[in-house]
């Protein structure tokens, strides 16, 4: 098992599409890369903290990679949005790979210039950092989309359309 964390704006979404994702067996929402100490959701929203909203993502090598976790991530959410995603604005919303080793950076540098060379003229501003300290999120932040989110209209008009991003263009990688 490896990990990887990926911030891409609201992490509801970005939660609710890895949880789809074939050989991904655990999806935590959090918090990462600023300079409070066990932040509450209330002060990485004020965007005075510098943390991200993020997902620590827990899954086997033997039936996805890392730089495969990676493509998903820079093609289900707008890479080349500085500091939002939708009417998420805000440093709190920024395309961000989290180093959990130092060695998954020439992995991250590799799947960003793959997005580029597909995307020519639209530069992703997805930032490298880390590594740096986790901070999970509140419970209630935790499956978010599996339950409230469902009643949630921000939730309903973002996430379906990420999901089918998902479904479309990585059709190997979804779960049954």
């Amino acid at each position: 098992m490896a990990q990887a964390i990926i911030a891409g704006g609201c992490f509801w979404c970005t939660e609710a599409v890895f949880r789809d994702v074939v050989g991904v067996s655990e999806v935590e929402s959090g918090y990462i890369g600023g300079s409070v100490a066990d932040p509450t959701y209330k002060q990485v929203c004020s965007g005075t903290t510098g943390h991200a909203e993020a997902i620590r993502v827990t899954f086997d090598t033997a039936t996805i990679s890392l730089p495969e976790i990676y493509d998903v991530f820079l093609g289900t959410h707008d890479p080349t949005q500085l500091n939002r995603q939708g009417n998420d604005i805000g440093t709190q919303y920024r395309s961000a790979i989290f180093l959990v080793e130092e060695d998954q950076r020439a992995e991250a540098q590799a799947a960003i210039a793959r997005w580029n060379a597909d995307h020519e003229g639209h530069g992703a501003v997805t930032t490298i950092e880390g590594p740096a300290t986790w901070y999970p999120a509140e419970d209630y932040h935790q499956e978010y989309w599996e339950g409230e989110g469902q009643r949630n209209p921000y939730c309903l008009a973002v996430i379906p359309p990420k999901l089918a991003k998902l479904r479309k263009s990585f059709q190997g990688k979804v779960k049954g």
